[in-house]
């Protein structure tokens, strides 16, 4: 059986995100996302939130799962057995970071790095983008599935209310 990984901090999921995840499960019989819980980065979201947001937005891809993980992502594949990590690159920039990356898990574990190219539609796209323009009330339906959409208005909804 082939099962891979699509790793990320999910922060939140994307349209883009769920893109890969759809192409990944197109083309292995099992794909694990794996949010990554790094407890030296402080997200909007708690990772108990970003795997209820991943649930609710792969819930049409039935050999989807979503799992967290912290510590090594080679640590996390040994323990289920995944023979491949997934990641998108959307720039060059993504190249250059993403190699180091898989070439160090591999020499690490000799897992393999399967690299998917971002929808160009998609390739603009990033967590950190959809967060700022939600923050500031802007549109980001074509960015977010509704439901991600819905839990961003009501986190900034939650901090304004907070932060008086």
């Amino acid at each position: 059986m082939r099962r891979v990984v699509c790793p990320g901090s999910f922060d939140p999921v994307t349209n883009g995100h769920i893109d890969i995840i759809r192409r990944a499960a197109k083309q292995n019989e099992e794909v694990i996302v794996a949010v990554l819980v790094n407890v030296n980065k402080r997200g909007l979201f708690t990772a108990d939130e970003k795997l209820e947001m991943l649930r609710e937005a792969t819930k049409e891809f039935d050999n989807v799962t979503v799992a967290k993980f912290d510590g090594l992502l080679v640590d996390f594949c040994r323990a289920h057995d995944v023979s491949a990590i997934v990641r998108s690159l959307r720039s060059v920039s993504d190249f250059d970071y993403e190699l180091q990356i898989a070439q160090m898990n591999y020499q690490l574990s000799g897992i393999d790095t399967l690299f998917l190219t971002a929808n160009p539609k998609y390739s603009f796209l990033s967590s950190s983008l959809v967060r700022e323009i939600a923050q500031y009330n802007g549109d980001v339906s074509a960015l977010v599935p509704p439901y991600v959409e819905e839990r961003l208005r009501a986190k900034y909804a939650e901090l304004a209310k907070k932060n008086g």
